[in-house]
C-alpha cells in the first residue's frame, strides 16, 4: 500500500517535468523556402477591402454623391446615396469603383467613381495577427513585403516578459497548418538579420511568456 502511494505521488510529480520538457524541445527546422519571396509573389496583388476597412469615395462632377468618409460594415456592405447596400468587402478599390459606376449609370450619365481606401485593415484571410506578449497585440493588414519586423515595429516590439527567442509563426501552407520558430530577441536586440523572415497573409505570430 505505501508503495502504491509513493508510485502514485511520483506520477504527478513526473507529469508536469514531462510538460516543461516537451515545451522546451528544439521546434522543427522551418522549411525557409516558404518564406521567401518568389513564394509570397503568389498571393500578393492589388489590396482587397475588407469589413473595418474606412473608405473616401468620389464621383466625378457629382460632388453631392461623394462620401469622404464611408466604413465598411462588418457585413462586408456599404451604403452611399443612390445606393443604400452593396458589397465592397473581397473587391479591389478599382473594382469597387467599377460596381458604384454600373449602379449608378440609372441617375448619372457616364459616372466616374474612384475609391480610395484611408484606413487599412483587410479582409480575415490577408490580415496578419499578433497575439501574446507584444507592446500592442494586434491584426495587422497584410501588405506586399511584409517582414516580421515590419510587424514588430507595428507592435512597438516585445513586453519585458516576452521569450522573443520562443515565437513562432503559424500559418497554412497548401491547407495544412504549419508552425515555424523565429527568434525575435536575437533579431531586435542582437541585429541578426537572419532571423527578419518575410510574413505571409494569415500567419499569425505567437509570442509567449517567459517562464523567469
Amino acid at each position: 500500500m505505501a508503495m502504491s502511494k509513493f508510485a502514485r505521488a511520483a506520477k504527478w510529480c513526473v507529469l508536469p517535468l514531462l510538460a516543461v520538457i516537451a515545451a522546451c524541445a528544439p521546434e522543427p527546422a522551418a522549411p525557409l523556402a516558404v518564406s521567401t519571396p518568389a513564394a509570397v509573389a503568389n498571393t500578393t496583388g492589388d489590396y482587397v477591402i475588407g469589413p473595418g476597412d474606412q473608405l473616401q469615395i468620389s464621383v466625378y462632377k457629382a460632388p453631392e454623391l461623394s462620401v469622404p468618409t464611408l466604413p465598411v460594415r462588418p457585413d462586408g456592405r456599404i451604403s452611399m446615396p443612390l445606393i443604400p447596400d452593396i458589397t465592397a468587402a473581397g473587391k479591389t478599390p478599382s473594382e469597387l469603383g467599377k460596381a458604384l459606376e454600373a449602379r449608378l449609370k440609372q441617375y448619372v450619365q457616364d459616372p466616374i467613381v474612384t475609391v480610395m481606401v484611408t484606413s487599412f485593415v483587410g479582409p480575415l484571410n490577408r490580415q496578419v495577427k499578433v497575439i501574446g506578449e507584444a507592446t500592442e497585440p494586434q491584426a495587422l493588414a497584410y501588405r506586399n513585403n511584409m517582414t516580421v519586423l515590419d510587424v514588430m515595429i507595428a507592435t512597438k516590439g516585445l513586453t519585458r516578459y516576452a521569450a522573443g527567442n520562443r515565437a513562432v509563426i503559424v500559418r497554412t501552407v497548401d491547407g495544412q497548418q504549419q508552425t515555424f520558430r523565429v527568434r525575435l530577441s536575437d533579431l531586435l536586440k542582437d541585429g541578426d538579420i537572419s532571423q527578419n523572415v518575410t510574413m505571409q497573409p494569415g500567419d499569425t505570430l505567437i509570442i509567449p511568456q517567459s517562464w523567469f
